[in-house]
């Protein structure tokens, strides 16, 4: 396993569309609030979607320069998918923000892990 991601682009990538969705998610977008209760996800808990997006961007980021971090924040990323997953299968939500968004930001996170932190 590499320290430091090599290379550094699915990572910069990843750190964007993280940040992009830490955005959407501050005044959550009408099909990610929808998201949110399809899961049932407690509006009490939305506040807390954009810190934990931005952190994950950051960490991306500074992982780039600190060794692991990058390679934690990518691993902490698909176990948060894998837990948004297992909401969207238990709430019986099989439709496109399963498929589509849980699903595929997965494979991204996963295809990153592995393309920029094994040799």
């Amino acid at each position: 396993m590499y320290a430091l991601p090599d290379p550094i682009w699915p990572v910069a990538i990843l750190a964007f569309i993280q940040a992009g969705d830490a955005v959407m998610c501050i005044k959550p977008l009408p099909f990610i609030a929808q998201c949110f209760e399809d899961v049932n996800w407690p509006r009490r808990y939305w506040w807390m979607m954009p810190p934990l997006k931005f952190a994950a961007a950051a960490g991306l980021i500074a992982g780039i320069w600190l060794p692991y971090l990058a390679a934690i924040t990518c691993a902490a990323l698909v176990l948060y998918f894998i837990v948004a997953i297992t909401m969207h299968l238990r709430a019986r939500d099989f439709g496109r923000n399963l498929f589509l968004n849980a699903t595929g930001m997965l494979v991204i996170c996963i295809a990153t892990g592995v393309y920029s932190f094994l040799p």
